[in-house]
């Protein structure tokens, strides 16, 4: 648990959950949700992956470009791109996480190196860590 906490982000679900509405407290997020088609849903709205997707692409970009800058390595264009993948796991539904790592211009082995460490630093790999399957991809 951190020492301090900085910021608490704060979101209400409310109509039928994955085919409900989520506004955060400062409204500055507030979408539709729907299941997506290959689930049988319409597709008419976002999905909860889609934003485990966005929140923890933008994280551990942030961490790769903090690893990166400790050692005074620019990263230029890079991108993270996050696949979360969602199925039956027994009796529930789990998830699986694939973090797609693109710095053009950079050697891969550099740039593996720095996904690792990032994989180390960033809050959302270290929540996940055990308890589901994230896979570090190198283009």
């Amino acid at each position: 648990m951190p020492e301090t906490i900085l910021y608490t982000a704060e979101a209400v679900s409310s109509g039928d959950g994955r085919n409900g509405h989520v506004v955060t407290s400062d409204g500055k997020l507030d979408l539709d949700l729907a299941f997506p088609p290959e689930m049988g849903g319409t597709g008419a709205g976002t999905n909860p992956e889609q934003l485990f997707a966005a929140g923890y692409a933008a994280c551990f970009h942030s961490a790769l470009r903090l690893v990166a800058g400790r050692q005074h390595a620019a990263l230029g264009d890079s991108t993270v791109t996050a696949q979360v993948g969602i199925g039956p796991e027994g009796d529930a539904f789990g998830l699986v996480v694939t973090l797609v790592i693109h710095v053009p211009g950079m050697e891969r082995d550099k740039v593996r190196e720095f996904a690792e460490e990032a994989h180390q630093v960033c809050p959302y790999s270290r929540a996940t860590r055990g308890n589901i399957s994230v896979e570090l991809r190198v283009l």
